[in-house]
């Protein structure tokens, strides 16, 4: 797999950029969209810790361990939330795309397939990823239904995973997209972007 780098990655309707400091006005109004924060399955941050949050997602930048992205509205120009390729793994051609959350008013609307594309095909296309994984809490089921919707395949749960905010531990849903299978997701995901609404 080619290094992963900052990138700016546009498509018609979003783009996505390196998640920095200036984004964070516009990612509190988005967290604040929803009061999405309240979330007990979420890693959306409470308007007091939106700083901290950019600068651990910085930090893990710098470890090699994360890309994060503000994903940006076109035309407006508006913070519409955030997502990142994690857990990348150099050796064996693998990463992962998460930490995503939209503005409540972003979500069930074309963001999210939008973004992903975009992710998905720099991922396979530019970066040479042999495969892309996703993961979720087993309680977010809107969350679940997304990652299907891309056309991931489950992959299994791994019980009693990882912590969540309010001190219980989560079960954790994985699915993934292999090399193979992306040019019939990709003409999946193009397809339902062109269909009307």
């Amino acid at each position: 797999m080619r290094p992963i780098t900052p990138v700016t990655l546009t498509g018609d309707r979003v783009r996505l950029e390196p998640l920095e400091m200036r984004h964070l006005e516009g990612l509190k109004s988005a967290a604040a969209d929803g009061e999405l924060w309240n979330l007990r399955f979420t890693s959306v941050p409470d308007p007091g810790d939106t700083a901290g949050y950019i600068e651990r997602a910085e930090a893990q930048r710098l470890e090699g361990f994360r890309l994060p992205f503000a994903v940006i509205d076109l035309p407006g120009e508006r913070v519409l939330g955030t997502t990142s390729y994690h857990d990348i793994v150099p050796a064996i051609d693998r990463l992962e795309i998460g930490y995503t959350w939209y503005s409540s008013s972003a979500q069930r609307t074309h963001v999210n397939t939008s973004a992903k594309l975009l992710l998905m095909t720099h991922a396979f296309e530019t970066l040479q990823a042999k495969l892309v994984g996703f993961r979720t809490d087993n309680y977010n089921f809107a969350s679940q239904r997304a990652i299907e919707r891309l056309g991931a395949k489950r992959d299994g749960v791994i019980r009693h995973h990882m912590a969540r905010r309010d001190g219980t531990v989560r079960d954790t849903v994985m699915y993934s997209i292999a090399a193979a299978e992306w040019p019939e997701v990709k003409a999946h995901l193009v397809w339902q972007l062109s269909r009307p609404r």
